[in-house]
This record gives structure tokens, C-alpha cells and sequence, in this order.
């Protein structure tokens, strides 16, 4: 017989049929009930014991925490809450769990604090939350990978370890096999990367976009989907030293279609897990409910969970120039009573997630893409417009997040760029390949970044990005 899944069995019509289960006990009440769960679902699904004729030992060993296989029959619940529960005839103790040590973890049935949880991540995903917010970054990555290959993109790897630093702001982390304590030095007395294993500074890759094009300038549409690094000293609630980025890249493409793409993709994802995580959805809303409830107005979340991703799916994105941004914010109630903590008194403004929030949410209230940004506050591959000071640049601004997805027409001027990188001070020779491409059948064409963590954030409404990846990297923090 093989082995069901609790999701499986607590769907089913068929009643008076013979099962085997096997997961986890999360509570063992009056020696009779075990509420099973196997991480297939939410819901536990009941077993009811006969514990008249079972041998006492064997009782005894039924601790929250354990795993057991259980061969029983399906039956008509008698208690409310589930349909079908399952009549053991026989249990098998897979593993035990010691209950003076259960009592010391996030396994014993309460309430724990976040922090706490994040202290026991190895166990986390025992808990009702991070089961639901893991199957639901689970959907989100299969919805990812779907809606590329349906519309014809090729995926592809970019490398982890480069010489390259994409995004210029050089907060790496190093990739070397020296020893540190004694590293081999140049007669200036620098140490001499010649040695070391690739011959030259290398690092984590902070984004696999410049490798991206390449290939889209060959395949015509890829995406890249995988870890990226950054060594920027930021402890907050929304900074992780190691997430995973999904960055397409599409030859022929201009920012018009970039944005189209971008908002056509978000769509899609979302409407997967409204579909696809329907009571992982639910709980994940209650959940919320319960803790906006002890956070002061302004800090709640702007709208019920899935009321917010339906928003997403509803609603045509609103698009809008800097520009036309910049003046909205400049003569808002909340700029001119200094309600902003940023407040907005010229063009060139880096725009802060209030003031995003402000525009998606009260001004808007749609989501909204903007677009054309000054190039002083953007990468250097980002293509620049006739005025000379501003490129072809485009965000995309949730509610309750903010900026979610950035992205760009990509500079296909060989001589443009060249400058770009003089007035940055990048080494031309560092990136000689990627100006390769634009002497070899050079063309327009654009692509877009998501930081994966920061979708998965916004589907499950989790406040912190520690809280929607396995194993959070973070400054000081590399347990597990």
C-alpha cells in the first residue's frame, strides 16, 4: 500500500478505506487524539487510537515532535473541523522526541516570537507560519520558471564567482584561497592576487544581469533565477546578505516592452499562489490581522492580505515619469506639513519608500511604474535619454512595500557607455567583454531585476525578509 499525504487524504470522498500515513505528532491529547501533520498542507489531520488495546509503552512514545506511520482506516469524522479522520489500527515510532527537550524548542504547542523561531530555523518550518510561508515560496518559484518558459525565455546560470561588479557600488564579498594571516605581497606591498586562484580579485556575484545580456543578445530572451551576494552592512528588517534574483533580459526590446513584461509577470505570479495557496493564504491573513492589531495605525498593513495581491492582479499599472512624480510629492499634504521624514524639495531626489507608498497608495491608488529617472541616482548600463540627464530607467511600487521591481533599457551605445564608465571611474579593461557586445551587431534591449525575498515578503505579508528564506545571511549571523 503506498503511503498518502495528509493534503491527499483530507480531500478525499472515499470513506472506509484502508491508509498509511506517516509524519509528525503535533499534540497527543487524552491519550486517544494525534493531530498529524506531514508538511503537505496546513491542517493536521486527526487519528483517533484505541487506547484500550494498545501497549502502554508504545503510549507513552507518542510525544509531540515524534514521527510515526500510521496504518489505520479513513473514516467519517465525528469531531468538527475536518471531514475524514483516520481509525488507527497499528502505529509505528519512526523517531522519538523527548519531551523535556521539546519543552526547550518552537516544536511544544504555543505561541513563539519571531526572534525565537529565527534562533531554531532548523525547526521553524514545523510551525503553521513557516510551513505556509515556505509552500508559498515554493509556489512562487515554480509560478516563476512557468510563466518564463510558456513565453519563450531560455534559462540560464550566471556565474556566483566573478571579477565583475555589476552594480558599481563595490560592497563584494571576496573570493580568495590566500592565507590570510600571510598573504603574498607586491614590491609595493599590496597583496598580490596574481597568486591566488584565479589569478585576479574575484568576488560573489552581486547580479547576473551584465552575463544575462550577453546571452540575450545571442538567444534573444533568458532570465536568470539564483543566489546573489551583498556585503552591505545593512541590519534591517528588508537587507539579507544572500538572496536569489530573477533577471530577465530581452534583445530588440525597449522600455516600453520592459514594462510590459515586468507587469505581465507579476500578474501571473501572483494570481499562481492566489489560485495555488488558497489556505496558506488564509492563514497567513489572519495571522496578520491578529498582529496589526497590537501595532499603532500607521503601521499597519495598508489592506488585508489577499485583498492586496487581488490590487496586483485587478489593477492596470499606472505609469509615471520621475518628473511628474517628483511634482505630485513636492505639493502633497504630508511634503508641504513635514509629515515626510524625507522631505521633497527638488528634482534629483532619491525617492524613499514613503514616498512610494504615498503614490501607490493615497495619490494613485493603483500600482504604479515609474519611469525615466536622473542618471546620477542609476547604474551606469542604463540608457541614456536625448536630455541628457535622465535614462530610460523604470521601478515598479507595490503597496505596503513600496519599490518591488527595478529595471531599464539597457545602453546600447558603444561611445555613451564608454563614458559612462570614465565618469564612474570603471576600468574598461574589467568589463571589455560586455562592451564587446555592442561592436558585434549591437541593438536595443532591456531587462529587469526581483529581488526574489522581497516578492515572497509581499505575498505572505511577513514584516521581515529574515522570515521568508530558509536560512537568513545576515551581518554576523551565517548559523545554520
Amino acid at each position: 500500500m503506498t503511503t498518502s499525504t495528509v493534503a491527499h487524504l483530507l480531500t478525499q470522498e472515499l470513506k472506509h478505506t484502508d491508509i498509511e500515513v506517516k509524519g509528525w505528532v503535533r499534540t497527543f491529547r487524552a491519550n486517544r487524539f494525534i493531530a498529524l501533520n506531514d508538511g503537505s498542507c496546513l491542517q493536521s489531520i486527526q487519528c483517533v487510537v484505541d487506547f484500550e488495546s494498545m501497549d502502554e509503552a508504545l503510549l507513552k512514545r507518542i510525544t509531540t515532535g515524534a514521527a510515526v506511520h500510521i496504518k489505520g482506516g479513513l473514516v467519517e469524522s465525528q469531531g468538527k473541523g475536518q471531514s475524514v479522520e483516520v481509525q488507527v489500527n497499528s502505529i509505528e515510532i519512526l523517531g522519538d522526541a523527548d519531551p523535556e527537550e521539546v519543552s526547550k524548542t518552537i516544536l511544544q504547542p504555543k505561541r513563539h516570537s519571531l526572534e525565537f523561531l529565527r534562533e531554531q530555523a532548523h525547526l521553524r518550518t514545523r510551525t503553521n507560519t513557516f510551513s505556509a510561508v515556505m509552500r508559498l515560496r515554493s509556489s512562487l518559484s515554480f509560478a516563476v520558471h512557468s510563466y518564463f518558459n510558456k513565453n519563450g525565455f531560455y534559462y540560464m546560470h550566471a556565474p556566483i564567482v566573478t571579477g565583475s561588479d555589476a552594480e558599481g557600488a563595490g560592497e563584494m564579498f571576496r573570493v580568495t584561497t590566500l592565507d590570510p594571516k600571510n598573504p603574498p605581497l607586491t614590491d609595493e606591498g599590496e597583496v598580490d592576487y596574481s597568486k591566488d586562484f584565479f589569478g585576479k580579485e574575484t568576488n560573489l556575484t552581486v547580479s547576473g544581469q551584465l552575463e544575462a545580456e550577453t546571452y540575450a543578445m545571442a538567444l534573444g530572451k533568458v532570465y536568470t533565477f539564483g543566489p546573489t551576494f551583498r556585503a552591505e552592512n545593512s541590519n534591517t528588517s528588508r537587507h539579507l546578505a544572500e538572496f536569489w534574483m530573477i533577471e530577465p533580459e530581452v534583445a530588440f526590446m525597449d522600455l516600453a516592452g520592459n514594462m510590459d513584461l515586468a507587469e505581465d509577470f507579476m500578474k501571473y505570479v501572483i494570481s499562481y499562489v492566489l489560485e495555488h495557496n488558497k489556505e496558506d493564504l488564509a492563514f497567513l491573513e489572519q495571522r496578520l490581522e491578529q498582529e496589526d492589531k497590537s501595532k499603532p495605525q500607521n503601521e499597519r498593513a495598508p489592506m488585508p492580505l489577499t485583498e492586496k495581491l487581488r490590487f496586483i492582479v485587478d489593477n492596470n499599472f499606472k505609469r509615471v515619469s520621475y518628473t511628474e512624480a517628483i511634482d505630485i510629492l513636492r505639493n502633497c499634504k504630508p511634503n508641504k506639513k513635514k509629515k515626510f521624514k524625507y522631505i521633497i524639495d527638488e528634482w534629483g531626489a532619491d525617492l524613499q519608500s514613503e514616498h512610494e507608498r504615498f503614490l501607490v497608495e493615497q495619490h494613485f491608488k493603483c500600482p504604479v511604474i515609474l519611469f525615466d529617472y536622473p542618471a546620477k541616482i542609476k547604474a551606469f548600463y542604463m540608457r541614456l535619454n536625448e536630455d541628457g540627464k535622465t535614462v530610460r530607467a523604470m521601478d515598479i511600487l507595490f503597496p505596503g512595500i513600496g519599490e518591488i521591481v527595478g529595471g531599464s533599457q539597457r545602453e546600447e551605445r558603444l561611445d555613451v557607455l564608454k563614458e559612462k564608465m570614465a565618469e564612474l571611474d570603471i576600468p574598461e579593461e574589467d568589463l571589455w567583454w560586455y562592451l564587446d557586445l555592442r561592436k558585434y551587431g549591437t541593438a536595443v534591449h532591456s531587462g529587469f531585476g526581483l529581488g526574489f525575498e522581497r516578492l515572497v515578503m509581499f505575498a505572505t505579508g511577513m514584516g521581515n525578509i529574515r522570515d521568508v528564506i530558509p536560512y537568513p545571511r545576515t551581518p554576523f549571523n551565517a548559523e545554520f
